[in-house]
């Protein structure tokens, strides 16, 4: 059974800050590439930002700067600082794992697993 817990969301005013974490259990995720997406009322799920098993990490342009990802592998964990929060960041926020294994002779392979979200809601 595996899954992804998030948990850290909340009301915060503009301007604040929040940590999100999300937990795996079921399998190790050391291998994967964690990430987190987000999606407001009304709109589709977006990046946010990610981080791959080799630590590099890539962020969407709006969170660049303000947003931090981080992992503890010995957690099987992914975090998100989000400092300096907008009203425009409330959303759904969604923990991802994915890991494409294409190595033969086995055919290829896409794992990917999503957390349940957690709502962040930026308002005064």
């Amino acid at each position: 059974q595996v899954q992804l817990v998030e948990s850290g969301g909340g009301l915060v005013p503009p301007g604040g800050s929040l940590r999100l974490a999300c937990v795996g259990s079921g399998t190790v995720f050391s291998v994967y590439t964690m990430g987190w997406y987000r999606q407001a009322p009304g709109k589709q799920r977006e990046f946010v930002a990610q981080q791959g098993a080799d630590g590099q990490a890539n962020y969407a342009a709006s969170v660049k700067g303000r947003f931090t990802i981080s992992r503890d592998n010995t957690k099987n964990a992914v975090y998100l600082q989000m400092d300096s929060l907008k009203p425009e960041d409330t959303a759904v926020y969604y923990c991802n794992a994915d890991y494409y294994r294409d190595a033969d002779p086995l055919p290829p392979q896409d794992f990917e697993f999503w957390g349940q979200g957690t709502q962040v809601t930026v308002s005064s």
